[in-house]
């Protein structure tokens, strides 16, 4: 069924009201067009009375049983939007639902993970059964078939939903399918109960009755429970509690609730945001109520008065954990008191720390805050490997439901950050192994959000946001889940700025946006292969490089990289690893097979030695290079001045290979350094400045001129990283602290940023353009069309390349 034929079903078009190419597109045959309206209906589970499959489908009772068979078979979510006619009518409660769900994959024996993430949460809510639980329970059920006690898959599970169940006092309680034999086993207090609700003409809030009662007929299936979103509702997403990760199934439902996960925000109302997301109301509505019936979020605006609750609620509280400080937006005890991020001095480390960040400066004014709280803010942008880095390794007890939360929810808003702040400060400097990379990113991040957050050192306009902006963590994955329109309006309508983390994986398309500014990618073919080969062909300066078409096969190593006992090996799509040159030819093959991989000289005898410098780069001063001082290196130097690095920040990755190279400009500066210290007999000076024929200009300082060109070409550009790195702490530092002296985020360096980036954009969609066949065209702001839509990769090469010695040319297989 293609696009069009569910736009036109959806907006209820009947059969003699499609424009004839769509009929022509269904075979001119009513009876297709029927079966896909039937099909579009069931699968996005509409109510019958209101839309098209009332004119096909004559019996209401059958399309719901239809409706409820399919979402079982593919293990959706009940359908809680049909509640009154699904309890009411057809007497099956989202209980009985999930039971038959765990019935048929208990059945079929199928593991747990079988379970989407939503229907798996709402079973253990309901059912009291999680992973443990069910391995249990298919323990139980295998062992009572080995000895010959077979026991139906039914008798193990639950009877009736967990006892402990979170209700809220503001959901509303209406009655379902209520019998007379249910009525004979009430007590009097049960029956005043229900007659109440029965006879009530508007439905009842839960908290205006018996606590207890409310617990016990719900359980018992006689009454369900409505949770009412309003337009004017405003909700806040905690940290998750009791999300199970297992796996996305991709229906309508579910794609929509995680576009409202990654979009929501508590200074928007549900009306606003159904508006910025361009979604229909009623279907923004029925996600968050899901939501908040999960415990994923919270309505912000109870309209409910604690004196109109029953006197059985006094002792209630949520079954969910809260967060830190109840959830103010801003706990002020701890602002006022905590010296390390608001001070007169730059912010010092805890004890722990091996680095410390260039931090808010200043004393806080409680008002300016105040009146900032709905105010536009700062979205770091990060990719799924910090959140597994978050999740893997003991670092922290509480810090896995943060990382849960920024990996399903996409977002960890600026109301959550006091929390995860103070998880992220249980975080040790020292591990084992493997282990010590994860603990490295918890401490800088931890270093990068107290620099990032409420610095007005980072404000546009520091005379408007003069103690700085909130900052939300925002996962490129999921924003890239929302369409290009829907993501544009989210970022700008909240966020002034936008900076990503560095390096993003190449597993990803990075974000690019005009406005909000973004510091870090221009656009996605920055974090690609063709973006080293573009910096080594401006620079002239890189290490030997090959680019490979997909299904090219190698019978042997090209001659340029024999002499290597390392290789760094990318597969299209995905990050660098270091292979030996012994190895090489079983990965490349392999991964030419079904994807273009770039191959270059890492190492001589060892792996290559690589050196990280931060920019934007000191160009005040006027020292020689040396191993200490790489930023004077040539191709740094020309990079930044080609690339405008000195009005953005990240680091670019220099890489000493280990084989000595002498290049005919080498051999001429030697020539010239000894004709100089000839002729000036030592005395060096009577000489103001020497040039080689290339035109480079050097001050001899010493004899050791030819030395410093010697050690100056054993260095060459290896990659350009854009953001703020989270591997290193010493390099974090080096790059906030440049941020900072360098006013990057002035709305004057901005403007310049914009024009960089439009400029870097074309340079290099034509470089690319120049090096393949296929077109690669640019929008009138000089960024590329292939952004705007997700499902475009950066072009692929369509020949195979080669770069040595400063040229890029095509390679012919020798």
């Amino acid at each position: 069924m293609n696009s069009d034929v569910e736009f036109h079903i959806k907006s209820n078009y009947p059969w003699s009201k499609l424009p004839p190419l769509i009929k022509q597109s269904l075979g001119n045959s009513q009876k297709e067009y029927d079966k896909c309206v039937v099909k579009y209906s069931v699968q996005n589970q509409l109510r019958y009375k209101q839309n098209l499959v009332r004119n096909v489908k004559r019996d209401e009772k059958s399309y719901y049983m239809e409706l409820l068979q399919y979402s079982r078979e593919h293990l959706m979510l009940y359908p809680y939007h049909l509640s009154d006619l699904l309890v009411k009518g057809l007497r099956i409660t989202p209980f009985s639902y999930y039971v038959g769900i765990m019935q048929d994959i208990m059945s079929q024996e199928k593991s747990y993970d079988c379970l989407p993430n939503f229907t798996a949460a709402d079973c253990l809510r309901l059912l009291g059964i999680g992973r443990n639980q069910y391995i249990e329970l298919m323990n139980q059920c295998r062992s009572s078939k080995k000895f010959f006690r077979k026991k139906s898959v039914k008798d193990l599970l639950p009877l009736k939903p967990v006892e402990d169940i979170n209700i809220e006092p503001w959901w509303r309680v209406q009655p379902g399918y209520i019998t007379e034999d249910d009525i004979k086993m009430c007590t009097s207090a049960e029956k005043e109960t229900v007659d109440k609700v029965i006879d009530s003409k508007v439905s009842l809030r839960a908290g205006e009755l018996d606590f207890n009662l409310v617990h016990c007929l719900f359980t018992r299936g006689l009454f369900y429970l409505d949770v009412c979103i309003e337009d004017e509702d405003y909700i806040t997403v905690p940290p998750l509690e009791g999300f199970v990760m297992n796996r996305v199934l991709g229906d309508y439902f579910e794609t929509l609730l995680y576009k409202i996960f990654v979009s929501i925000d508590e200074h928007t109302n549900i009306a606003e945001l159904a508006s910025v997301l361009e979604i229909d109301l009623g279907l923004v509505k029925n996600a968050v109520s899901v939501f908040c019936r999960l415990g994923f979020a919270r309505k912000k605006n109870i309209d409910f008065d604690l004196a109109d609750m029953h006197v059985s609620w006094a002792d209630y509280s949520p079954s969910t954990k809260k967060p830190e400080s109840d959830q103010l937006l801003i706990d002020w005890d701890a602002v006022l008191s905590n010296d390390n991020i608001y001070s007169e001095s730059k912010y010092s480390p805890s004890p722990g720390d091996s680095v410390s960040a260039t931090s808010v400066e200043g004393d806080v004014d409680t008002a300016a805050l105040l009146s900032t709280g709905h105010a536009k803010r700062i979205a770091f942008l990060f990719d799924s490997t910090l959140t597994a880095y978050l999740m893997m390794g003991n670092l922290s007890p509480g810090l896995k439901n943060h990382a849960v939360t920024m990996f399903e929810v996409g977002k960890l808003s600026d109301e959550s950050i006091d929390s995860f702040l103070t998880e992220l400060e249980k975080v040790g400097c020292v591990a084992e192994g493997e282990a010590q990379r994860y603990f490295d990113h918890a401490v800088t991040l931890r270093n990068t959000i107290r620099f990032l957050r409420y610095n007005r050192h980072l404000s546009p306009d520091p005379d408007f946001h003069n103690t700085g902006m909130g900052l939300d963590l925002l996962r490129c994955e999921s924003l890239l889940g929302l369409d290009p329109g829907t993501c544009s309006r989210v970022l700008n309508k909240n966020y002034a700025l936008l900076v990503s983390m560095a390096p993003l994986s190449n597993e990803i398309r990075p974000v690019s946006s005009c406005t909000p500014q973004h510091i870090g990618p221009a656009i996605p073919e920055v974090n690609s292969a063709w973006f080293k080969l573009f910096m080594y062909v401006l620079t002239e300066s890189g290490p030997p490089s090959l680019l490979l078409v997909k299904g090219t096969r190698l019978t042997k190593l090209p001659k340029t990289f024999q002499a290597y006992d390392k290789l760094l090996v990318t597969v299209w799509g995905h990050d660098p690893s270091v292979v030996s040159t012994s190895n090489v030819l079983l990965v490349l093959n392999e991964a030419l097979s079904h994807s273009a991989a770039l191959i270059q000289a890492h190492g001589f005898v060892s792996d290559g030695e690589v050196v990280f410098v931060p920019f934007p780069i000191d160009t005040s001063q006027n020292s020689e290079f040396s191993r200490k001082n790489l930023c004077m290196h040539s191709a740094i130097q020309k990079l930044s001045a080609e690339l405008q690095l000195g009005v953005t920040c990240g680091f670019v990755s220099m890489l000493r290979t280990g084989r000595s190279r002498t290049s005919a400009k080498q051999t001429r500066i030697k020539k010239l350094d000894a004709l100089v210290e000839e002729t000036c007999n030592g005395d060096f000076s009577v000489l103001e400045k020497c040039a080689d024929d290339s035109g480079v200009v050097a001050k001899p300082q010493s004899l050791g001129l030819a030395v410093q060109c010697e050690l100056e070409a054993e260095w060459v550009l290896l990659d350009c990283s854009f953001g703020i790195p989270l591997f290193d702490a010493a390099l974090n530092r080096a790059v906030c602290e440049n941020i900072t002296s360098k006013g990057i985020c002035r709305s004057e360096s901005l403007r310049e940023l914009l024009k960089s980036s439009r400029k870097l954009s074309l340079k290099l969609l034509h470089f690319i353009s120049e090096h393949q066949d296929m077109p690669v065209s640019a929008d009138e702001n000089g960024f590329p069309g292939s952004i705007h839509n997700r499902d475009q990769v950066v072009p692929y090469p369509t020949c195979n390349m080669l770069y040595v010695n400063g040229t890029l040319e095509q390679w012919e297989g020798h």
